[in-house]
């Protein structure tokens, strides 16, 4: 609906890292709590002060962490705000949504695509997996990979820098996964298990899914990529949960930046 999709740079360093949120519409929460931790991490730096035990000087200065806040803001402001007589896909919207007004399930864009089941992973055999056959509130991935105009915008943004490895913060469930069909390299379980430790969530060497973001970051650059499901409940978590998350958030993200300094 001609909205931009920001990406943010903090850090000077040649290395780059790449974190996105909010690719799904009900799971919006993984935004504020993505600016938070740049918040928190840019004043760490300007005072030159540690942020849990880490030297956030030197992670910056070796590090670029490229931050895509908010993957799908079409439809998360469709799970915030609903639907209104004037919105152009409003019909279309209440259709697909059975004709109920509380879209606060709602995780797809708004054209009723699945933007994480949009990439050319085995895109077919997920395709075929989910059994959707249309738009609707989430699991259809479109008429054929890279049909949605965000899902394209994030694939060659991708495209376009060097990542050392990408994070994709979804919720919910405190899980991270972290393979793909054997594509991913050897270190890549051993990061997944540092990162557990210090949030206490598992990691989990997922199968049966395909098409996702990590999925094909994986699979197309051979280097590691992660899928971290924050906090536990029924999606949307609610805000109250947000200083909760964010607690478990900043360890991982922290330990994420310093895992490729001890992981060359």
């Amino acid at each position: 609906m001609g909205k931009g999709i920001p990406a943010l740079r903090i850090g000077q360093g040649a290395r780059e890292l790449h974190v996105n949120a909010a690719f799904h519409a009900n799971e919006w929460i993984t935004t504020p709590l993505i600016m938070q931790f740049v918040e928190d991490l840019a004043c760490s730096y300007a005072r030159g002060t540690a942020w849990q035990g880490k030297n956030t000087r030197r992670l910056l200065s070796e590090y670029s962490l490229w931050v895509v806040p908010m993957v799908n803001p079409d439809g998360v402001e469709l799970v915030l705000n609903g639907v209104s007589p004037e919105h152009p896909y409003q019909a279309k919207l209440l259709e697909w949504n059975e004709g109920e007004p509380d879209f606060s399930n709602w995780k797809a864009n708004i054209r009723g695509v699945d933007l994480n089941d949009q990439f050319p992973a085995h895109w077919e055999e997920e395709a075929e997996r989910r059994g959707q056959l249309g738009p609707g509130p989430r699991d259809y991935g479109g008429e054929k990979p890279l049909s949605e105009p965000e899902a394209v915008a994030v694939a060659r943004f991708t495209e376009c820098h060097p990542f050392e490895f990408v994070v994709a913060l979804h919720t919910q469930g405190r899980e991270i996964y972290w393979n793909y069909r054997g594509y991913e390299p050897q270190e890549s379980e051993v990061l997944a298990e540092q990162l557990a430790i210090v949030s206490g969530y598992k990691s989990v060497k997922l199968t049966d899914s395909d098409a996702g973001y990590k999925d094909w970051f994986i699979q197309q650059f051979r280097r590691p990529g992660f899928t971290v499901e924050l906090g536990e409940g029924v999606n949307p978590l609610p805000a109250e949960s947000f200083a909760e998350l964010y607690a478990e958030i900043v360890p991982i993200l922290l330990t994420a930046l310093d895992l490729q300094m001890v992981n060359r």
